[in-house]
């Protein structure tokens, strides 16, 4: 026997004012915050929007302007700095991203260990996280010297930071081939590779910290269920913890490539696109560009750059998602 539904209650008129002024009150206290974000996230971003389609200079005046469409956008696809800017960033994001996870991974795994002063160990190893950045490349401006402490300890006298050698020219040269490839396939130059190994080395401690976290929480009886089917060693680390650490990769990954495509510090210290714009990265190039920093100052052309980059990058981190996260 079907029932009728009973309605359900009415607010009452008191519950409503109180609920409105609530909201209000919310609203109040997280005004600043949405000013803020408003002012110089959202408006500064439509702001460089429509400047990359204009000619403006560093001059800032957009009534100075002239509207010049996809003008910006054409030039830059064929700009041999900008070319030779992502194509740095390319093997930026291929090596550095590569590394940094491998190693963070095996770290987490390292510290996850149950031994004695493990905690002691934990904190020194995330030390060089802790320090910024510019303070890094200034250390390793120093360890880079060609006095310097690299170079005593392998007994060298390599100028690292200002050698424009392909790393991979060698392989090349051995098959005949060095004069016939593209300088692109020629890989990063030995300045730029030295970058990667700071960047590495200053990154892994921070991914280290998610994996030691995601390690963590996995329970010990998987590990024991599966101990007893006979996946112990190499094959619980294959199909159980890689596995289940498959979200925070999938995070490191994402954080690891918008990073990778967006260095400008270690560069602004220790290269500034040197030698032979071998170093040379999208982000440098648009701060150059902008404000005309040895260059001649094109703000409109610097913001259609700014934006095929983030195009990249999103292209980039909705594909690695897809690829990782696939069952």
């Amino acid at each position: 026997m079907a029932t009728a539904s009973t309605p359900a209650p009415r607010r009452s008129g008191r519950a409503r004012t109180l609920a409105r002024s609530e909201a209000i009150t919310a609203y109040l206290f997280i005004a600043p915050y949405l000013i803020v974000a408003g002012i110089f996230t959202v408006g500064l971003l439509a702001y460089a929007f429509y400047i990359s389609f204009t000619d403006l200079s560093a001059s800032f005046a957009a009534a100075n302007a002239e509207f010049v469409g996809l003008e910006n956008y054409l030039r830059a696809l064929t700009d041999t700095q900008f070319l030779a800017a992502i194509s740095n960033a390319f093997w930026y994001f291929v090596i550095v991203t590569f590394f940094q996870t491998i190693g963070a991974i095996l770290l987490a795994i390292t510290l996850n260990a149950r031994l004695k002063g493990m905690r002691f160990f934990r904190t020194l190893l995330y030390s060089p996280s802790v320090a910024s950045s510019i303070v890094m490349s200034l250390i390793f401006l120093w360890l880079y010297l060609p006095t310097g402490f690299i170079n005593y300890l392998l007994g060298t006298n390599i100028p690292w930071l200002t050698t424009a050698d392909r790393i991979f020219a060698p392989i090349w040269s051995a098959i005949g081939l060095a004069d016939a490839v593209p300088n692109f396939l020629l890989g990063p130059s030995v300045a730029w590779t030295s970058i990667m190994v700071l960047a590495i080395f200053t990154t892994i401690p921070t991914f280290m910290v998610m994996f030691l976290t995601a390690l963590q929480d996995v329970p010990g009886f998987v590990y024991e269920a599966a101990a007893i089917d006979g996946a112990t060693g190499p094959a619980a680390f294959w199909y159980i913890t890689l596995p289940l650490l498959r979200p925070v990769i999938a995070l490191v990954v994402i954080l690891g490539t918008i990073g990778t495509f967006q260095v400008f510090d270690q560069v602004a210290i220790l290269t500034r696109g040197g030698p032979l714009q071998t170093t040379l990265t999208p982000a440098f190039l648009i701060y150059q560009k902008t404000l005309g920093t040895g260059t001649q100052a094109e703000a409109g052309f610097a913001a259609a750059m700014a934006f095929i980059l983030a195009f990249v990058i999103i292209a980039i981190t909705l594909f690695q998602r897809r690829v990782i996260e696939r069952d």
